[in-house]
């Protein structure tokens, strides 16, 4: 890019403010400095404006009030790159999982309370704007965010990950926690990036990182194998809904593997 400083803002929604954390505490954030302005960063300057145009807008959170709908707005009218970050941004996060209404969900919180904003369910960024890249898990992964912004700085563009959570298991030589184990382990229709962190540790991949795009994250398939384990129908849908509670195919592809074979 050319000598003049990027223009950086980083704007939060509906979250717990992790994935800003993760950043806020990078080492690595210093040497950025000489190369960037960061104009909005209500973590680390209280005096950030949102309103101002910026090269890349980095955006936190899960979109769940009118007014985090007029700011994801304007933040893409004023951007020239938008990147969602973090499972909130990206996948409406686990406060998008649930099939109760809206109005249950604010009485069960709230009660009688008078709350400022206007809620709306919990969805993704790109349910609003057009996004042009994706920060993926709970949080993402420091590597991941050094590798878009240096990217991003010479003029290029970051790679996306086409590819699940269980490759990353074999290279790591981890037993496999879905098939030696016998538990619900969302690895194969997982986006990989974590290094298999989890299952490296026995624990079953939840799918933070949201499913492979590219119609690649076959819910059928792992749902059949999930039902011959002994699992119903409604435990594998809530399961696969933690983290993509907005994807379109997951439900129909789930009900597939259920249907009754007629003769």
């Amino acid at each position: 890019m050319s000598e003049k400083k990027i223009r950086i803002g980083f704007y939060a929604l509906t979250s717990c403010y992790g994935c800003q954390l993760q950043f806020a505490m990078m080492d690595e954030i210093l040497q950025l400095i000489p190369n960037a302005e960061i104009v909005c960063w209500y973590m680390l300057e209280r005096d950030s404006k949102e309103v101002e145009p910026v090269d890349i807008a980095f955006i936190e959170g899960s979109v769940s009030t009118e007014e985090e709908v007029e700011l994801v707005k304007e933040v893409r009218e004023k951007s020239k790159i938008v990147v969602a970050v973090g499972a909130c941004a990206t996948q409406g996060g686990v406060q998008s999982w649930t099939d109760k209404p809206l109005d249950e969900l604010w009485k069960t919180v709230y009660g009688d309370g008078k709350v400022k904003f206007q809620p709306r369910m919990a969805k993704p960024v790109e349910e609003y704007i057009k996004v042009d890249y994706r920060l993926y898990g709970c949080p993402p992964e420091k590597r991941d965010f050094l590798y878009a912004i240096g990217t991003f700085l010479v003029g290029s563009w970051p790679e996306d990950i086409d590819y699940p959570v269980c490759l990353e298991c074999r290279l790591r030589g981890n037993t496999c926690v879905l098939i030696e184990r016998g538990e619900p382990c969302l690895g194969p229709i997982t986006r990989a990036g974590c290094d298999a962190r989890c299952p490296a540790f026995n624990v079953a991949c939840i799918g933070c990182r949201g499913a492979i795009g590219y119609d690649v994250a076959w819910f059928d398939s792992l749902a059949k194998t999930f039902k011959e384990k002994g699992y119903t129908k409604e435990e594998i849908i809530e399961r696969m809904k933690i983290f993509n509670a907005h994807n379109p195919k997951l439900e129909e592809m789930v009900n597939k593997i259920f249907q009754e074979v007629k003769e």
